[in-house]
């Protein structure tokens, strides 16, 4: 029976996984040989004709996409970690209130907050800005960071922060020193999940960066396709180059992602 389970979840892994190397497939294959009858299962005459091609003209989006993300994830930081550590432990009047408003900010569908973005970028002047997009990004981040890193802060024992104010810690020093090591697991989590979003966002790039002269590489394979919707390879070879950095920080993240959604902060 072992056996069986093990042999249907390998199948099932498999059939998940074949886009992704259906696409790796195509990206090494050669423009004559892209509708061939049957198709090739494995790059024979492969070529990287594709990949010369994203260096040639895709890194600009990569590196724009590397520095919305990372202001992503340091702005989702720098707002979510203090408004977590507040509802968790200093329980501020109207906490609860708050709580249920960033879980209904969650429930908002992201073509209605771009179109708001828009109108109000477009008056402050922020619109077609890398910084614009980080603002907006953060929006769809900031309320998971601030439920997830909630949770986790509220099960920091009150003997560890006690001990602290004890030996003269303010509330910031409390913060800094005790709650933010403590939570390293979670901060991971919450970082790696905003710079996800950041790094596959469509919606807000297409709304308020379409004129930009720095645009992501959504918007990048976006172009891409409608100029050469021909060059198959090129176009896979794009898709394969921008799922490269996700992928490293699943790989190098996983066991953090885990343990900050199951451990306790005794157990850190």
């Amino acid at each position: 029976m072992r056996h069986l389970k093990t042999a249907i979840g390998l199948m099932l892994t498999a059939v998940m996984l074949f886009p992704i190397y259906w696409m790796i497939n195509v990206s090494f294959t050669r423009d004559q040989d892209m509708r061939k009858t049957p198709p090739s299962w494995f790059p024979v005459n492969g070529t990287l004709d594709g990949y010369r091609a994203v260096l040639d003209q895709q890194l600009p989006y990569l590196g724009v996409s590397l520095v919305v993300g990372l202001g992503t994830v340091a702005l989702t930081l720098l707002l979510a970690a203090p408004a977590a550590y507040s509802l968790a432990k200093l329980r501020p009047r109207g906490g609860g209130a708050l709580s249920f408003v960033l879980l209904i900010a969650q429930m908002i569908p992201g073509i209605i907050m771009a179109m708001g973005f828009y109108a109000i970028f477009l008056t402050t002047g922020v619109l077609n800005t890398v910084p614009g997009l980080i603002v907006a990004d953060s929006t769809l981040a900031v309320p998971f960071a601030v439920l997830i890193l909630t949770t986790f802060m509220s099960g920091i024992p009150e003997e560890l922060l006690q001990a602290a104010r004890t030996d003269g810690a303010g509330v910031v020093r409390t913060f800094t020193s005790i709650v933010l090591p403590v939570s390293r697991n979670s901060i991971i989590t919450v970082s790696l999940f905003a710079f996800l979003w950041a790094w596959s966002d469509f919606i807000f790039a297409s709304t308020l960066d379409q004129g930009g002269d720095h645009q992501p590489i959504t918007l990048g394979i976006y172009r891409y396709i409608g100029n050469n919707n021909q060059e198959w390879n090129a176009i896979m070879a794009t898709a394969v180059i921008a799922s490269i950095p996700a992928t490293i920080l699943l790989v190098v993240a996983q066991r953090y992602v885990a343990a900050g959604v199951t451990a306790g902060a005794v157990k850190d």
